[in-house]
This record gives C-alpha cells, structure tokens and sequence, in this order.
C-alpha cells in the first residue's frame, strides 16, 4: 500500500525510536483521615465540608495517588521518599507545588505525562461539581492538555472506612512518554527535541 503525505502529515507520521523505555506506566493509591479543624482540599480545590484531611502537607490524597502513579512510572520510588512528612518544609505546602516538582524531576528523566485517570472514593461530600476545576488545576501542574486528565468520583455504597467516613482514599494510574518518542521531530539525540512550533510538549 502507497501512501502519500504532505510535510505536515509526514512530520506527524514518522515517530522516532531512540530509546527502548518510549512508555511506562505507573499506578497510585492514597489515604488519609477525616478530621475535625482541617481544609478539604482534593486536586487543588477547597471544598466546603464539616470534616478535612488529616496530613503534614495540605493533605490533598488525590495529588497524592496521582504523584506516586508518576513517580512509579519513572522508576523514582515515591513522594514518601521525595517529601518526607518529617521535613518542615513541606508542612502545610499546596500539593500541586510537589507535583510540579515531581513533572520536572521527570523531565530530567525524559519523561512526559501521556495522560493520568483517577478515582476519588468518599462517601460525602459529593464531589461532581468539582471535577472540572481539579481537572484543571491537575492538568496545569502536570503541562499536559486537560483532555489527557480524567478524574472520577465514586462512593463504596456505605462500606469500609470511605464509607463510614473515616477517610478519603484516591487511585490513580498514568501514562509515561518519552521525550524522544513524543516529539513530531527530534533534532538529534543530545537535544532531545528542536522546538517544533505547536509541539504539545514544548515547555514554557
């Protein structure tokens, strides 16, 4: 079979194959309790609600799940690791600033988000109205298009301790591209990308 391209379309095309690890794939899981006298804040957002998250940063489980997803993928342990709970500087810190750190750690790795789906499990509040905003917020700190960020709710029906309202718990899975294998054209090997106008993957 033929096939017949203009300069665009053979640009999107070709793929180059320059490292074996063109993909990984990392999941993630978090937990934390329901307290009294603390934000709710989940992907970035604060939520109104009687009861908070219980952490030394501000406690967000489902950045959390979506950090360790990453890091796992990339071969990198996780945020126990990065973000101990015994350093101060992280007491109280945005979750969405330890998961732009952990987007460049990848980079320096040569890795780009391909794209994350997570789920929220929590019996109350309901969180559908939030969704889009964490969305945002995620996809923001991880410089990816927001159509490569799904985030989903669910409650267990009353059961374990999500469902008694103890805790929050959050599950995430995500997809790892390499720099090289991402790029509509690569320049050579040591630059990794040319700057190709339009790129996705450009970083500003």
């Amino acid at each position: 079979m033929q096939y017949f391209f203009d300069d665009f379309e053979f640009v999107e095309f070709v793929r180059c194959r320059f490292w074996e690890d063109s993909m990984r794939i990392g999941t993630g899981y978090d937990v934390h309790r329901l307290v009294e006298g603390r934000q709710l804040i989940l992907g970035g957002v604060k939520i109104e609600h009687n009861l908070g998250l219980l952490g030394h940063s501000d406690a967000d489980v489902l950045t959390h799940a979506i950090m360790d997803a990453l890091l796992g993928a990339a071969g990198l342990g996780d945020i126990g690791i990065h973000f101990p709970d015994t350093d101060d500087r992280y007491k109280g810190i945005s979750s969405l600033k330890l998961l732009k750190e952990v987007i460049s750690k990848l980079l320096d790795e040569g890795y780009v988000v391909g794209n994350v789906d997570a789920t929220l499990i929590a019996q109350k509040p309901k969180l559908a109205e939030f969704i889009p905003m964490m969305k945002k917020n995620l996809s923001e700190a991880l410089n990816t298009d927001i159509s490569r960020v799904n985030i989903k709710a669910t409650t267990e029906e009353g059961l374990g301790f999500t469902g008694h309202e103890e805790g929050i718990s959050a599950q995430a899975v995500c997809l790892l591209e390499s720099i090289y294998d991402s790029s509509s054209v690569v320049y050579d090997s040591q630059s990794a990308c040319n700057g190709c106008q339009g790129c996705r993957r450009i970083i500003q």
